[in-house]
């Protein structure tokens, strides 16, 4: 493979993290617009760790994803009264209160006689881990893909468990799932909390890949594309929205041709396919006929 298709490989399992983020939050029944938020403190907060404390990779990327994950937890406890149009303002504030709130933020120390640490809008530079480490281009799509299969099959396994089964359950009926015995509150702080970690492992590994962040790159369109992948991929399965991934990354933004002309028609394409497919392209409704089929097949 060429190294260009290498990064546009690579990319596309970043973002896609991203997009089961905002997946696991809409079988809540939520609509977050605020992802990019978790998907850049996964970032920042890696950065930080390697660059500035000095742990190991494993350490870094661990103790990233705790502090991101009990924001995550927090946001939800403050959120979980709100439903609909509230939560989702709520979530693009949380988002842009983080941005802003990076631009603000300088202090750097000095190793081998550089000056590294945020630097507010000029953002984060010298993430040196992927050269310190002599990680290849390809060695990093690889371990990109394996962390993305893992968080895949976690998920397919969570598919046929009583948790992910009862976050449906609360995203789609919250009264009936009351009237079960189910709290909702406490499956959506889960589902929330679950998905804003998720998002920041794929930050953090793009904060690796990229050895350079900034404020600008977690803005409101990395959101809204994240948002938009599950949407038009479908709630039905994990694979829905690396599906969505798939079609604006894989093809219009990869293609040469087609990238300058990628907002419009990714606008067009999510237009027709909500017309066509109103619950996406890999739906509830397609995966149970699958599951029927093939149990026909069995029988």
């Amino acid at each position: 493979m060429t190294a260009y298709t290498l990064s546009v490989l690579t990319n596309i399992c970043l973002i896609s993290f991203l997009a089961l983020s905002a997946y696991l939050i809409l079988l809540a029944g939520q609509v977050s617009f605020g992802q990019q938020a978790f998907f850049g403190l996964g970032a920042y907060c890696v950065a930080i760790f390697l660059e500035i404390f000095r742990f190991n990779i494993f350490i870094s990327i661990f103790s990233s994803l705790v502090l991101v994950g009990f924001l995550g937890y927090v946001f939800a406890i403050l959120t979980i009264r709100l439903n609909g149009l509230y939560f989702s303002i709520a979530s693009l504030a949380f988002a842009e209160i983080f941005r802003l709130g990076v631009t603000q933020i300088r202090f750097s120390v000095d190793i081998n006689g550089k000056k590294i640490g945020p630097d507010g809008p000029e953002g984060f530079r010298n993430i040196r881990w992927i050269f310190d480490s002599n990680v290849s281009v390809e060695g990093f799509f690889v371990l990109s893909f394996i962390l993305l299969l893992l968080c895949i099959f976690l998920l397919i396994f969570l598919e046929k468990s009583k948790f992910l089964k009862t976050i449906r359950l609360v995203g789609q009926d919250k009264i009936l799932a009351i009237s079960m015995g189910v709290s909702p509150a406490k499956y959506r702080i889960l589902a929330v909390s679950l998905g804003c970690i998720i998002g920041g492992l794929g930050g953090a590994l793009f904060a690796l890949n990229n050895t350079y962040i900034d404020p600008e790159m977690f803005g409101l369109m990395l959101g809204v594309h994240g948002l938009a992948y599950s949407i038009i991929g479908g709630l039905g399965s994990p694979i829905g929205p690396i599906v969505g991934v798939l079609i604006d990354v894989g093809i219009l933004d990869s293609v040469q041709f087609l990238s300058s002309f990628r907002m419009i028609i990714f606008g067009g394409l999510i237009a027709l396919i909500l017309i066509f497919f109103p619950s996406g392209l890999i739906s509830l409704k397609l995966i149970n006929r699958i599951r029927n089929i093939l149990k026909q097949k069995d029988v």
